[in-house]
């Protein structure tokens, strides 16, 4: 390693560096900066450590933090607590996936192109549309690019999203949305559903998309058909996000009308991680498959007429004239597609079916419950998957936190982001959650509440 890598310049090497830039001190390299805006002391930094003494301090502070081995969860609103087979590590860790790149040569890299390929294919066939694609960021990166596809697609710029989106996803929708000189029309929710009759008049010639979610922020499950015919009707496109796991119960975006598809692929066997990096699935149908941004891998046959595969499509600004690029995507999260495609594989149609089963079963069973709770009442009633919608007679910040002393991480508190929903509590079940999980929690909110 080069003295001038990683490791930490010596005074000696500084001067070398002055000198061979022909300047006396670091100080010039600065002038051009206004002196109000330069930091004019040392770094409020502790004292250097030996090795075995930083360690002990690095120890101390992560025993700060709790995590999921020592806390029951019953919050969600977008990454998830779910099972993880030991398979999905196994796989993913052989330096073969673990340290591979962006696949530029084919005849060198048919294994992660295969990889990808079927990731490509679970992908479609899960989310019923016809072609997906690879390397996205995350979930909700993903639904602001497939708006931006959709804009180009149709040549409108207007987008109409639901108010049952996540919040932060309409936020990242609008940031996007700003920079493309795309105007967003926000449609507000009735009883935790999109308002169908606000929807409609709010499309009209000029709208690119409708963007929603299913099942959607709320947990509850969405009419996509009828806003998919709502949408198509103005020769707009519909864009779902989607959750995938309940896509082993419900019937698939891409069936119902959807023309583009978007998740955040954590569920699929990629661990929380203190929020990433996670996975950002598209799909969409073949009018659109060149609008696709990332990459498309696709099958041929070599000179021998052996199969190979290869990267057919790349619309990305890094491969073409960025003019015509649809997107500056130019990451590769090809690592979490790979553990997606093995948590798939492993999985299987009955084993997805049965994951969803389990979340959809053991949420109802724990709505049920807290309703029996003097003090916790219903929020919404529309149809839900594993999410669900409850008002707590308590604050719910002071709620949280007495929950949190016994061990429960207890939903997501609704009132941050609209003040109307103040007291209103998400809380999601997967099927990590036993029947003993969630009767104690039960008994401990009664505790909590009867404070």
């Amino acid at each position: 390693m080069s003295r001038f890598g990683y490791l930490p310049h010596t005074d000696e090497d500084r001067a070398e560096m002055l000198r061979a830039l022909g300047l006396e001190r670091i100080e010039e390299l600065f002038v051009d900066i206004p002196p109000s805006l330069r930091l004019n002391s040392a770094l409020d930094l502790p004292k250097p450590m030996p090795e075995l003494e930083l360690g002990k301090h690095m120890e101390g502070l992560s025993r700060k933090n709790r995590h999921l081995g020592q806390l029951v969860s019953f919050l969600g609103a977008g990454a998830y607590e779910h099972y993880q087979p030991s398979v999905v590590d196994a796989i993913i860790s052989r330096s073969e996936f673990y340290t591979s790149y962006t696949p530029y040569q084919p005849e060198m890299s048919q294994g992660l192109l295969q990889a990808i390929f079927e990731y490509q294919t679970m992908i479609a066939e899960l989310t019923g549309t016809d072609i997906a694609n690879a390397s996205m960021y995350d979930g909700v990166t993903a639904l602001a690019e497939a708006a931006l596809v959709a804009c180009q697609h149709t040549r409108r710029e207007k987008i109409v999203v639901s108010g049952t989106l996540h919040p932060e996803a309409r936020r990242v929708l609008q940031t996007y949305a700003n920079g493309q000189a795309i105007r967003m029309i926000e449609v507000r929710h009735d009883g935790g559903l999109v308002d169908t009759a606000s929807l409609a008049a709010s499309v009209d010639e000029e709208t690119a998309c409708i963007c929603i979610q299913y099942p959607n922020f709320f947990g509850g499950i969405e009419d996509v058909r009828e806003i998919a015919e709502l949408a198509h009707a103005r020769g707009a496109l519909l864009v779902v996000q989607t959750y995938p796991i309940a896509l082993g119960l419900l019937e698939a975006p891409g069936a119902m009308g959807a023309d583009i598809v978007v998740a955040e692929g954590q569920p699929l066997g990629i661990s929380l991680s203190y929020g990433g990096p996670y996975l950002g699935v598209m799909a969409v149908k073949e009018p659109l498959m060149r609008r696709i941004p990332g990459r498309l891998v696709g099958e041929t046959t070599d000179a021998q007429g052996r199969r190979g595969v290869v990267l057919t499509l790349q619309a990305r600004e890094q491969h073409i004239r960025r003019e015509k690029a649809t997107s500056n995507i130019c990451t590769n999260q090809s690592l979490c597609a790979i553990a997606a495609t093995v948590f798939l594989a492993y999985m299987g149609k009955e084993g997805l079916q049965e994951l969803a089963r389990q979340n959809y079963h053991k949420a109802h069973y724990f709505r049920a419950r807290l309703l029996e709770v003097p003090g916790v009442e219903p929020l919404f009633d529309a149809p839900f998957f594993n999410e669900f919608t409850v008002r707590l007679s308590r604050p719910t910040a002071d709620v949280q936190r007495d929950m949190l002393d016994r061990g429960y991480l207890f939903g997501y508190d609704l009132g941050k982001d609209d003040a109307s929903l103040e007291g209103g509590v998400l809380v999601a079940v997967t099927e990590v959650r036993t029947r003993g999980d969630m009767d104690e929690a039960v008994a401990a909110i009664k505790e909590v509440l009867a404070q």
